[in-house]
């Protein structure tokens, strides 16, 4: 397992609409847990594969953080079937370094998903858990949680996305 690096806004690979998983095996365990690794060192409670550079529908989920080696959740090519309630919350992102805003979301869902062995199965979450599930599945739909703001807080995400843009050219011809 090794660490890979996260993709930071504006690489293109954050917009992309991902390609469902259609192999199952030693490559697709090697990616999700390298991403695993990934997502508990950066530390997050989530991680979808374009994060990692990776243009598969794949994604894993910790909203325990590491505390419960039983709560992480691998989800291969999965949408949301049914939600419902509504919560208003503090998300930020690791492709977004630096910055956080409040999100409105649906408080629960059911997601249906394959396993690493291709098995269909169905989850329902909520609270903390049910946000970062529809974080990550809007990484593999290319969308990244400031789309999902409004007025004055849009505006604000707007500006501090321009900062990484316009600094984002020098730190990729910076370094040894």
């Amino acid at each position: 397992m090794s660490v890979l690096p996260i993709r930071i806004y504006p690489d293109p690979v954050l917009r992309v609409q991902c390609a469902p998983v259609e192999e199952f095996g030693a490559d697709l365990q090697c990616l999700v847990m390298d991403m695993i690794e990934t997502m508990h060192e950066a530390p997050g409670v989530g991680l979808a594969a374009p994060q990692v550079g990776v243009e598969l529908r794949v994604a894993v989920v910790d909203a325990t953080a590491g505390a419960d080696p039983d709560g992480v959740r691998v989800l291969v090519n999965p949408r949301v079937i049914d939600s419902e309630g509504v919560d208003t919350d503090t998300e930020g992102c690791l492709s977004i370094p630096d910055f956080t805003e409040k999100v409105t979301r649906p408080a629960r869902v059911r997601v249906a998903a394959a396993d690493l062995e291709g098995s269909p199965f169905e989850m329902e979450a909520g609270e903390l858990e049910a946000r970062v599930i529809q974080h990550e599945l809007d990484h593999l739909d290319g969308v990244l949680f400031v789309d999902r703001l409004r007025g004055l807080r849009r505006q604000r995400a707007k500006s501090f996305l321009r900062r990484l843009r316009a600094e984002e050219p020098a730190a990729a011809s910076g370094g040894c």
